[in-house]
């Protein structure tokens, strides 16, 4: 009579593949809400949620912009953009008006209002950044290589 071991060799962690703790995608999906937790709170005090936060950082890089170059640089589609849009406006922070040039594009500009909360949002993200304890240059690196993910996933999409 032959026995035969059911026991399997304890596998290296390290090397299977499907081990919640060895998955990229779960890693990355992990700090994605935990940077949208840590800044919720901060953002809140100014009256802000964080797609607005994003919205805004586009505009006080380039002020009256279209809302399909807004939805190119966040990567959303405008049925997802423009309810923050609306609200953005509802909140006096921005207008959205038709370009002249081409009455089917509407652009977008900032109010004094909107201008203003710029100083305030650095002050959101230095808090953020102390949280992190990473230097700048860390931080220039980790998004170089998350740009670089984006861009092997079909980030022009």
């Amino acid at each position: 009579m032959v026995l035969v071991d059911d026991r399997r060799e304890e596998a290296d962690p390290a090397r299977d593949p499907l081990l919640l703790d060895n998955q990229l995608c779960y890693a990355l999906y992990a700090a994605a809400h935990r940077m949208t937790k840590a800044y919720r709170p901060l953002l809140e005090r100014i009256g802000l949620t964080y797609p607005q936060y994003l919205v805004l950082l586009v505009l006080w890089e380039q002020d009256r912009v279209t809302v399909s170059e807004i939805g190119r640089r966040l990567r959303l589609d405008s049925g997802t953009l423009t309810p923050v849009l609306k609200r953005l406006e509802g909140a006096g922070l921005l207008l959205r008006n038709r370009r002249q040039s081409d009455e089917r594009e509407v652009e977008i500009a900032l109010t004094p209002e909107g201008r203003g909360l710029r100083d305030e949002a650095a002050q959101v993200r230095e808090s953020v950044m102390c949280q992190l304890a990473l230097s700048e240059p860390e931080v220039r690196a980790l998004r170089t290589d998350l740009n670089h993910l984006i861009e092997c996933l079909g980030g022009n999409d």
